[in-house]
Order: C-alpha cells, then structure tokens, then sequence
C-alpha cells in the first residue's frame, strides 16, 4: 500500500593530474591527467608510474548455480523443453520436501533428547540489515509512553471510548467496489456506509464528527482501468482534528476468490501490527489500531494483520483453526 524507493547510482570523475585514492582519479571511471604526469593504480598512494590509461573492469565471476531454467535452455523445441522443465522442476520441489522433513525430524530427535537445536539460516532482508537509529522505537520508552497517554488515540487504548466509522467511497461507485465494501464490513466492526453523492470530503468530516463518528474512511477507484473499474486508494482521516493518511491499494484479493476460505464472525478480531519499528511506523500503527476495538473476542478465532515490509503495509484477514497432527496439538 505503499511506494518503495528507487535506487540511484552515482559515478564520480576525478580531476585529473596525479592518480592515487586521494587523487584526481579516485572514482568509478579512470582518467588521463592532463599534463602527462604518472597516475597511480586507483589503489596506491599517487607515487606509482604507469601508463594513465583507462582501467580495465574486473572480470565478472560467473555463476555456478545450475537453475532448472539453465539445464533446459539448450532445447529449442517448445514442448520438448517443457515438458523436461516440469519434471525437473517437480523433482526439485520433492528434494526440497524430503530435506525439510529430515531437519524437522532432527529438531525433534533433539529435542527429545534434551538438546538444543541446529539454528536455521535466517536470509538476509532490508529489514535485519536496517542500522537502528535514534528513528527507531525501543521497548520500554518512557518519551513514547508519554506522547501515546496524550496523543489523538490514547482514548480508545485507555477503554475511554469505542471505534465508530463511517465509510464512503468516489462519486457513482461501480460494482466492483460495493463487491469490496461487503468484504470490508465483514472486518471492521461498527463501521457504517453512507453514499458519497456530490459532497465534498470537507463537509462529510463536518456532518461525520457532529453525528459521533470517530473515523471516516474514503475508497476511490480508476475508472481508466482496461479491464473495468479498479480500487487504488484509501483516505483516513481521523476525526474530528486528524491526522490524515492517503495510502494506495494493489493487489486486492477479495474472500470469495480463495479456495476454502472461512467465514467471518461477528466477534470482534484479535488485531497483529507488525514491523512499526520507527516513530512514523509507530504512529500510523497506533492509527489502524484505533479503527478496531480493542477487545478482542478470542472464541471467534479472528485475526486482522497490518504487516509492514520494505514500506509496503500488506493486509489479511484471517479465522484460525486447532489441528491435532501425530497425536499431538500443533504450536500456535
């Protein structure tokens, strides 16, 4: 729901004259001094002789990975090459299952024994490698505590007051987005729709907060779309004084295109923020928490997740269930 952020590369000259890293030609590209003095390597100290040419690029390593894509790259029949691809592919699949139930097995074997475990690679991601700076939001923060016991959301968390939301969506909604709105009603308790019409966002605030609503939520759509309307943003506001989020939607998956999907419950869910890390991260958590009672209900097995990854926040919705496997209850 969120924009990632581009990558930029940046290549430095130098100025010319003697080489060396503190000299003119201490960047990505090597040039000839002007006065035909001897430049350095790149890597020295600028005393070196040479040539003052250009430097040749590394060679670039090749990868020794063997992918089922390269093992079948060689096959120019189409069928052929298919064919052969499913079947590696599939047998590939299998020696990743036997692999994964041999180290299960080991886990309980250890277990069993008393003994700790192997631990398991953990892959390296955006977030594990993030440097925590002064942004991020310790356990424990005594400056946190007291700007959330008096900011816009201290009174739903204190149990002061309860959620109400009023939900609307662009002038003259297709089809497709009242096929959204009946999933969403589904998920946040007490909220309430109203038609858009011809009023302006200002004045749906206005008559919002006079009639007691806490939140209102705004869903717009592209009409432009080639295969019919699609639903790509979502403005919250929280009322009466704010603050305001714009997010942007993708990827919608609404409940009736998953194969055995549950059916939700009137019960309250159980809400999941996970990686608001920071203080922004933080404050908007706070703001999607705050459209939700904050009582959950446990026998209705709800589960609401805001998931924050590489600034996107992803959504789900779940209802949970209890399965006994060999005997014994499955970790949860």
């Amino acid at each position: 729901m969120g924009g990632g952020t581009p990558r930029s590369t940046t290549k430095y000259k130098g100025s010319g004259g003697g080489g060396g890293a503190h000299g003119g030609s201490g960047g990505t590209k090597r040039k000839q001094g002007s006065d035909g003095g001897g430049g350095g390597d790149g890597d020295g100290d600028g005393d070196g002789g040479g040539s003052g040419g250009e430097r040749r690029p590394a060679k670039r390593i090749k990868d020794t990975v063997v992918t089922v894509g390269k093992q079948t790259s060689g096959i120019k029949n189409k069928i052929a090459r298919s064919e052969l691809y499913g079947k590696l592919k599939h047998q590939k699949n299998l020696d990743k299952k036997k692999k994964r139930v041999a180290r299960q097995k080991e886990e309980e074997v250890a277990i069993a024994a008393g003994e700790t475990p192997a631990l398991r690679q953990v892959p390296k991601t955006i977030e594990n490698q993030r440097v925590r700076d002064a942004t991020f939001v310790e356990a424990g923060d005594d400056e946190v505590a007291e700007e959330d016991a008096e900011d816009e959301f201290a009174s739903y968390f204190s149990h002061a007051s309860s959620p109400k939301i009023i939900i609307t969506t662009s002038r003259k909604p297709s089809g497709e987005m009242f096929r959204f709105l009946e999933n969403l009603f589904t998920v946040i308790p007490n909220a309430y729709y109203y038609a858009r019409r011809a009023y302006h966002v200002q004045e749906i605030v206005k008559h919002a907060s006079a009639r007691g609503f806490t939140d209102l939520l705004v869903f717009n759509e592209n009409r432009k779309f080639s295969q019919g309307a699609k639903i790509n943003g979502m403005l919250h506001v929280h009322l009466p004084e704010g603050p305001t989020c714009l997010y942007k939607l993708s990827s919608l998956v609404l409940s009736k295109k998953i194969r055995n999907h549950g059916r939700a419950t009137s019960h309250f869910p159980e809400l999941i923020l996970n990686n608001f890390s920071t203080r922004l991260g933080h404050r908007v958590g706070r703001m999607f928490a705050s459209v939700f009672p904050q009582k959950p209900e446990f026998q209705g097995r709800r589960v609401v997740t805001f998931h924050n990854q590489r600034d996107f926040i992803f959504f789900r919705h779940h209802r949970y269930i209890f399965e006994m496997r060999k005997g014994r209850r499955l970790p949860h």
